[in-house]
């Protein structure tokens, strides 16, 4: 897939229109988990089942959205010396095959500054930026910044946001929204909440681009009901991310999502 011919807005809008009749579904991984190697193959696997994007996750010491599992994953990659610089390479390797969302914490965009930083994540073939700790107060700067590189800077939105601050977030979102479906941090759920559905419809009524959920979704079941309440988008974290630890086949398990999000139709 070559990057350089379009914007990496554009990119994503291209991923999610691609889909017929389906939601889009987007693994998340954590950059250098368990190793940089393993990384690679993982990001090979994600193209070869099926993914149409990838979440890359930057290992962050102090990572307030993230459950235990996708924790202890970021400081194992940490503690191994991974970081900015090792998974910007990655993502330019997997830019090849699939469109990368990076996902990091503010205090990573602002030391060095949002506009190197942004620069830096469009020069690795990056398409968009998810930060869950930047408010949508305190965004301008840093949209600003990923505009003029060509990215997409990505909101979330969460069962307790109000209807009046998911209009803001809406009206300024880029390339989709990405809705928590839970209060909580990211882990697996045994079953996905009944509040879904109604979350969805709030958000797409706020925004015009794409909505995609993600925090809970553990099983193919858990994407296709979420596929099936309105989400145009499901992403898939810490199942895989557990997977990647325990040595489980990552192409034969991403597969199994999307092969079940090709047989839903979405809603």
């Amino acid at each position: 897939m070559s990057t350089t011919s379009t914007t990496g807005t554009q990119r994503i809008a291209d991923a999610f229109a691609s889909r017929v009749g389906r939601a889009a579904f987007m693994p998340y991984m954590m950059g250098g988990f368990p190793d940089l190697d393993a990384s690679r193959a993982i990001g090979a696997a994600y193209a070869e089942g099926g993914a149409d994007l990838v979440e890359l996750g930057i290992p962050y010491s102090d990572p307030l959205a993230d459950g235990p599992v996708i924790h202890a994953a970021g400081t194992a990659a940490l503690a191994a010396g991974v970081r900015t610089d090792e998974v910007l390479g990655l993502a330019e390797e997997l830019a090849e095959r699939l469109v990368v969302v990076l996902m990091c914490y503010a205090n990573l965009v602002l030391v060095p500054g949002a506009q190197r930083f942004a620069q830096r994540l469009a020069d690795a073939g990056a398409s968009g930026l998810i930060v869950p700790d930047l408010p949508v107060e305190e965004a301008d700067s840093v949209r600003e910044a990923t505009d003029a590189a060509g990215l997409a800077l990505v909101p979330l939105v969460a069962p307790t946001t109000t209807d009046e601050r998911m209009a803001a977030i809406g009206s300024s979102a880029r390339g989709f929204i990405y809705t928590v479906s839970t209060v909580g941090t990211t882990g697996e759920r045994e079953v996905l909440a009944d509040t879904v559905g109604p979350l969805l419809a709030r958000v797409h009524d706020k925004t015009e681009v794409p909505v995609a959920v993600g925090f809970g979704i553990a099983t193919p079941i858990h994407a296709v009901e979420a596929a099936r309440a309105g989400a145009d988008g499901v992403i898939v974290g810490t199942r895989l991310v557990r997977a990647a630890g325990e040595g489980e086949d990552i192409r034969a398990l991403v597969a199994q999502f999307a092969d079940a999000l090709q047989q839903a139709p979405a809603a």
